[in-house]
């Protein structure tokens, strides 16, 4: 079970002046970031703003040089990877987020077992019923559609509260696109999403809500529609 608890009308995850870099280098300057017990929040953002970084910060692979990481109500600022996952924190990394060689059955079990006794890979075929049919297939042989579905549907094994996805649609044929939006909207209707997206479109039919990362900094926290509608898009986000 999760640990901490959020308040009524809280923040599961709420996040406040986090900085964080490579050695010398600083990507990220006092990023302030709150997201619901459930919904979609698009963090947006040139290519080199800071999103994989935030990412790998608010996970712990990347430690945070400032600020402070809370979730369930519980300080995760210097929690490992393992620890905060085991407080219901998920990811999807942007790539090397399947094995192989091993079968889509196999990559589904290993993620059961390693979420506890009694898992089942059940979850992970409901939510991504064309799984069920590539159970006996490489994960290296499936396309790279199918290769993400399969990487979420394994993080959902450890029900987490909150799912990060990192670039979800990169090297995803259009047409797949679209099933991968829709899956992820009825999700982020159960818990937490957070989705790194370039494609604009997907990210925003998952999430009503958009930060847009600039220079390391959140230039823009408000609606989605806003943020489409508005003179931000522009300004932060054309190429």
């Amino acid at each position: 079970m999760s640990a901490g608890v959020e308040t009524d009308g809280g923040a599961l995850l709420e996040v406040r002046g986090l900085e964080s870099g490579y050695g010398r280098s600083r990507v990220l300057f006092g990023v302030d970031l709150d997201v619901p017990a459930r919904g979609g929040v698009a963090v947006l953002g040139r290519n080199g703003a800071g999103k994989s970084t935030l990412v790998k910060t608010l996970m712990g692979e990347l430690p945070a040089e400032a600020g402070r990481v809370r979730f369930g109500g519980a300080d995760v600022t210097a929690l490992r990877p393992e620890q905060r996952v085991r407080h219901g924190m998920g990811v999807v990394p942007q790539e090397h987020a399947v094995f192989a060689r091993l079968s889509v059955k196999e990559n589904l079990q290993l993620g059961a077992l390693a979420c506890g006794p009694g898992t089942r890979i059940d979850r992970a075929l409901d939510m991504f019923p064309k799984l069920a049919g590539r159970l006996a297939q490489s994960a290296g042989s499936l396309s790279g559609g199918e290769r993400k579905m399969l990487a979420m549907g394994r993080a959902l094994l450890a029900n987490p509260r909150l799912l990060i996805l990192d670039e979800p649609t990169e090297g995803v044929w259009i047409g797949v696109i679209d099933e991968i939006a829709d899956r992820l909207a009825v999700l982020a209707r159960e818990i937490a999403v957070i989705v790194i997206e370039q494609h604009l479109e997907m990210a925003w039919r998952v999430c009503e809500r958009s930060v847009v990362l600039d220079r390391g900094r959140a230039a823009f926290d408000g609606s989605s529609k806003a943020l489409r509608e508005g003179d931000e898009i522009r300004r932060y986000l054309a190429p």
